[in-house]
Parts: C-alpha cells; structure tokens; sequence
C-alpha cells in the first residue's frame, strides 16, 4: 500500500496504531463511517439556526480530521465552531461548503486506500456522500 494522498495523512494513525493494520483499517472506517453525518449535520445546524449544536459538531468533526492529519480542514472547522459560538453565520456557509469538499475528498481517497487493502467492510457507505 503505496499510496500517495492529496487530502488525508495517515503518519499520526501510523503513530497511534503502532503499525496494526487491522488497528488503523477500524479508525478509517470509523472516520469513514462519520463523514456523510458531520455533511449533513453542519449543513442542517446551520439552515435551523442551532447554533449551539453547530458548534458542537465542528468541534467533534475538528477532532476527527486531526487524526487525519487535515489541518486546514480543522482550521475550517474551528473557524466554523467560533462563528457558531458568536452566533455569526454570515461566513458559515461558505467555511462549510469547504470542508463538505474535504471530507468527500478524503472519503474517496480513504475508500481507494481500503479498497487497495483489501477492506470491502466500510465500502458499502459510499452512496451517503455526494459524487
């Protein structure tokens, strides 16, 4: 598994699974799993004025993208969680138009790197985020 990847680091999870492939396949499918709900939350918060629960889910979204080394997703995030905290939506949409981009992106290229190891498990998931 020799893959380059444009959206996604996997160094820390390396770090953190101390090389447990069958360890670092479950954290994948777990941050997989995540995606098409932090999509559809952020995006729903924000069209219902819930603020308060907007910003709890950039923030747990943050930590999540953290672990894949998506920093200025996670600045994205942060940027998102204070706004919400401010209760200043002007720039929201937009910060969460990015970071839907970043998590489809990443999406496909955790889906390619699963599919390269032989991971058919967390596949199935594909058709909740947007092509």
């Amino acid at each position: 598994m020799n893959q380059q990847f444009q959206f996604v680091n996997l160094n820390y999870l390396e770090e953190i699974s101390g090389g447990d492939i069958a360890f670092k396949k479950e954290l994948i499918g777990i941050f997989m799993n995540q995606i098409p709900g932090f999509i559809s939350n952020l995006s729903s918060y924000l069209i219902n004025h819930d603020y308060e629960s907007l910003a709890k889910e950039a923030h747990t979204a943050k930590s999540s993208v953290l672990i894949f080394m998506m920093t200025e997703t996670g600045i994205v995030l942060k940027q998102i969680q204070r706004l919400a905290e401010e209760k200043n939506p002007d720039e929201i949409a937009y910060l969460i138009n990015k970071v839907e981009s970043d998590l489809e992106n990443a999406y496909r290229e955790l889906s390619c790197y699963l599919l390269e190891a032989e991971e058919p498990g967390v596949t199935n998931i594909h058709q909740s985020v947007k092509h």
